[in-house]
């Protein structure tokens, strides 16, 4: 398939940061950091970033120990390097992270800092073959209890921005930034957190969440409202999105109105997580140029390509490119959904609630009912091959907002059922096939302008 634009050349333009260096090493240890997993050396830690900063840069040198830290913050022009054997392990005291202006889930709020943060910077790198371990069971359950509280008081919604843990590594407004090697493990929330970032690289990290339970809502990579950026080599674990696309929340997403563009996902293999990649479900800004391709799935992870929204999100898409995906024991292979969870959905601040945070009132301020349709077009998704799945194609939108201007090439599903489709227009599959054990043929209903080249089994049924 000819692409309108090689976005592949990304990761040209981006790797001269990934070799970034500095002539001076700042050790932890010199300033006073006891790497005993017992004392919080976060103090120590900072001393050391904040004097490589100070000498107008360096490399951070986190030597082999446990180092027991709170919130610490990269600078301009250095290096965090973190070496084999050394682990910074996140305290288990909220206090330990302060609270900073940021987003969350798709709108601006106060929430507590990362453990590594990059914030407001440029040209700086967290690298290395250590590790940086949330410590996240201590944070997954207190979600859950404060979960099991808000749902009865129809608060399910407020859930993820009542409880605030803190993310794993953050971004945020910076540029020129690299993220490579490291075990990433154990992340309270959101694991990288990428926003109104640009030039950004990661390559080759290894995230495991599901260590020691499942966490909830540890996210692998976010790439949210940014541009410019690479992420490959990466190898996941976690319990929600592995390799997610967001570009803000509803009212507040709309206000922002920034967009993910020119980005590039690859190399890349996701082991766990709710998807081999996903767009969305924070899709308020849109979504502009990016490609994502060679991504390998394998069983525990239920859906290949995932894109959800839903009625107040807004958004938009155009020049999308997914394709050279190996999805093995992957259920759905193709996902689309505008009415994506409901219930976490439906915003509603319960009569007679005193004391209503600020947030929620972003959260629940309407959105005009055609500002709120999602407009998904100019996707193209080519060089697909699945087995073991359930069901091949799960799409649906709605009579206004229909999928548009969709092309899928070369897809070959193994899969029990055959799927269907809902509200597409101007979709052209070529050398689509689908083996459906039951013998089913893909079902297109409420859509217009379908093409089909070179078909084995995709054949629409019309119905009414």
């Amino acid at each position: 398939m000819k692409r309108s634009r090689n976005l592949s050349c990304l990761a040209l333009a981006l790797l001269p940061f990934a070799s970034m260096a500095h002539a001076r090493d700042f050790r932890v240890r010199d300033f006073g950091a006891k790497g005993d997993g017992k004392r919080l050396d976060t103090r120590a830690i900072q001393a050391a970033l904040d004097a490589a900063a100070g000498a107008g840069g360096g490399t951070v040198v986190v030597t082999p120990g446990t180092y027991l830290s709170g919130s610490i913050f990269v600078k301009s022009d250095t290096v965090l390097k973190v070496q084999k054997g050394a682990t910074i392990v996140g305290s288990r005291k909220l206090e330990d992270y302060p609270i900073i202006p940021t987003r969350i889930s798709g709108i601006e709020m106060s929430w507590p800092a990362a453990l590594v943060n990059i914030y407001g910077q440029h040209d700086a790198s967290i690298v290395g073959a250590g590790t940086i371990d949330g410590d996240g069971q201590v944070w997954w359950l207190g979600y859950w209890a404060l979960r099991y509280q808000d749902e009865p008081k129809g608060l399910r919604w407020a859930s993820d921005y009542d409880d605030k843990r803190p993310r794993l590594i953050q971004i945020f407004n910076s540029t020129h930034v690299t993220l490579s090697g490291l075990l990433l493990t154990r992340s309270g929330f959101w694991t990288v957190h990428i926003c109104y970032s640009d030039h950004v690289h990661v390559d080759g990290v290894t995230i495991r969440n599901n260590v020691g339970g499942r966490g909830p809502s540890t996210d692998g990579i976010d790439i949210d409202s940014s541009k410019q950026v690479l992420v490959e080599h990466a190898d996941i674990s976690d319990n929600d999105d592995a390799l997610c696309l967001k570009a803000g929340r509803d009212s507040d997403g709309l206000r922002v109105a920034r967009p993910d563009e020119d980005i590039v996902v690859r190399d890349s293999t996701v082991r766990e997580g709710a998807a081999a990649i996903t767009f969305g479900s924070e899709t308020s800004g849109g979504f502009r140029n990016i490609e994502v391709y060679n991504i390998h799935a394998l069983g525990h992870v239920p859906l290949g390509v995932l894109f959800k929204s839903t009625h107040t999100r807004g958004g938009w898409s155009d020049n999308i490119r997914i394709h050279d995906l190996q999805l093995e024991n992957v259920p759905i292979p193709v996902q689309i959904t505008m009415n994506w969870n409901p219930h976490f959905n439906a915003v509603q601040i319960p009569s007679g609630l005193t004391d209503v945070p600020s947030y929620y009132k972003t959260l629940a301020t309407p959105v005009p009912p055609e500002q709120g349709l999602a407009h998904f077009r100019n996707v193209y998704i080519s060089n697909i091959k699945a087995s073991g799945a359930k069901i091949a194609f799960d799409v649906s939108a709605t009579p206004r907002n229909p999928l548009e201007d969709f092309h899928f090439d070369n897809l070959t599903i193994d899969a029990q059922s055959a799927g269907k489709v809902a509200n597409a227009k101007n979709w052209t599959l070529t050398g689509v096939t689908i083996h459906a054990a039951d013998g089913s043929q893909l079902t297109f209903t409420d859509s217009s302008g379908i093409t089909l080249k070179d078909d084995s089994g995709i054949a629409p049924k019309a119905q009414p």
